[in-house]
């Protein structure tokens, strides 16, 4: 699809349009000059039926653009109404089909959803139908990086609330701190535990997808929970596992590692704010030194030292002590009893 493909333009008269901005007014032997490709005359129509264009009597008959602020804006309110419409087509559909499942016995709680593509694409389709919030639990299998990144971030764009609880084990993938870093600042409300009992995604409080797990990964199936009792099992346990879980915010790590007493601690830079703010946010994951090493790109002794000085100012016993003092409570100037 073109830029304008949405209002309704081909690639060819969108390409046309975009010459006559540039050449009008144009007979039509002026275009064909500058256009080889087909026969102009019914691009010169389709874009005259659809108000993008002008024609003077001639002789030769002349084309001139209509401007795009007049022109593309009624063919915007035009597909506006389109989806307006198809909206409350979607609705009435989708009270009948409510209506026919709940008159089936017994009434369709779950769908099975079988094959890799197929549950990629409805993966896709909830993630696009939340009107308030996404749930998310998060661990292995995972759906493409990218695709799962660019979803986020338009529903974060669209003002929904995004929670996901990770699993140490995605945390300690390659590239997966920065990922997490990326969506925390953009709004995503992230936590982390050791492990989690499922794949599960929740939208709002009315449907959840539930991933199976089979091999070889092709065989990729999933379930599809309606409003029942068993969605609100599902929501229940999301928040159990929601208020049990730490959480993984490096900006707000960052804020509370650069507080503290007014001495030379207080000069650090910036970077090296951000850097605690990271080390803090693995320590809270439970991950190795080797793993914090490999995710923070430094050597595994230097980490060691990092983490050292870190409980250090904390006045922490232990590693998982510091990170959850640093996230929760802010540094503690003097050493405390645990």
């Amino acid at each position: 699809m073109t830029s304008l493909g949405a209002i309704g333009l081909g690639p060819d008269e969108e390409a046309l349009y975009e010459l006559l901005l540039d050449r009008s007014p144009a007979t039509l032997g002026q275009l064909t000059a500058a256009w080889p490709r087909a026969d102009l005359r019914p691009l010169l129509a389709a874009l005259e039926r659809k108000g993008l264009l002008s024609t003077s009597p001639g002789p030769p008959p002349a084309y001139t653009a209509v401007a795009p602020e007049i022109a593309l804006d009624v063919l915007l309110l035009a597909a506006e109404r389109d989806l307006l419409r198809v909206r409350e087509r979607a609705r009435a559909l989708e009270e009948v089909f409510q209506e026919r499942a709940r008159e089936r016995t017994p009434p369709v709680v779950v769908e099975v959803v079988t094959g890799r593509r197929a549950v990629e694409q409805r993966h896709a389709q909830i993630q696009y139908a939340a009107r308030q919030q996404l749930r998310c639990l998060s661990k292995h299998p995972y759906f493409d990086p990218l695709g799962s990144v660019a979803a986020q971030h338009e529903l974060l764009e669209r003002g929904i609330t995004s929670r996901l609880i990770y699993e140490r084990e995605f945390v300690a993938a390659e590239g997966a701190l920065r990922q997490i870093e990326e969506m925390v600042e953009a709004g995503q409300q992230a936590r982390v535990l050791p492990e989690l009992p499922m794949k599960l995604y929740v939208v709002d409080d009315r449907l959840a997808l539930l991933l199976l797990r089979h091999e070889p990964a092709d065989a990729l199936s999933a379930l599809v929970i309606h409003p029942s009792g068993l969605l609100e099992a599902l929501i229940r346990l999301f928040e159990g596992l929601w208020q049990r879980a730490l959480p993984f915010s490096p900006t707000s790590s960052a804020r509370d590692a650069s507080r503290g007493s007014r001495d030379s601690r207080n000069s650090r830079s910036s970077q090296d704010s951000r850097d605690d703010a990271r080390l803090v946010a693995l320590l809270l994951s439970g991950l190795t030194d080797e793993a914090i090493a490999r995710q923070l790109g430094i050597g595994h002794r230097t980490a060691e030292r990092r983490i050292a000085g870190l409980m250090a100012r904390l006045g922490a016993r232990t590693r998982f002590q510091a990170g959850v003092q640093a996230a929760r409570n802010g540094p503690r100037t003097e050493p405390h009893d645990s």
